[in-house]
């Protein structure tokens, strides 16, 4: 079954407060043992602030590292889930509930090739 990427576009700042930010955890909670019951979820994460990223890059033969995210901007990719589903609008069905228990943008990305 094919692969996708659900990535989660969330804006740089402050956390949201308490009472909005418990409703999105047991909103992603319920979604997340949804996606398991359909045998859909692979993996899920979220991610620490683009501020403790760090690049690795080659330049000229020579590894570089450089603290912070690789692109500036005012979101970067919060968390992911890795599902299964049986084509792209399965996978945006997923994708959809993501956003509405995230309110946040949503990414749904096919991984290359992959099929098990």
């Amino acid at each position: 079954m094919p692969r996708y990427l659900l990535s989660i576009y969330q804006p740089d700042g402050p956390v949201p407060e308490p009472e909005v930010l418990n409703k999105i955890m047991a909103d992603l909670d319920v979604l997340n043992q949804e996606m398991r019951d359909a045998g859909a979820w692979v993996f899920t994460g979220g991610l620490h602030p683009a501020s403790t990223s760090t690049v690795v890059r080659v330049n000229d033969g020579v590894v570089l590292t450089t603290d912070g995210p690789f692109t500036e901007a005012k979101e970067h990719v919060g968390g992911l889930w890795v599902i299964e589903a049986s084509d792209l609008d399965a996978a945006l069905g997923w994708g959809r509930k993501a956003a509405q228990a995230t309110t946040l943008p949503i990414e749904v990305r096919p991984f290359a090739g992959y099929r098990d």
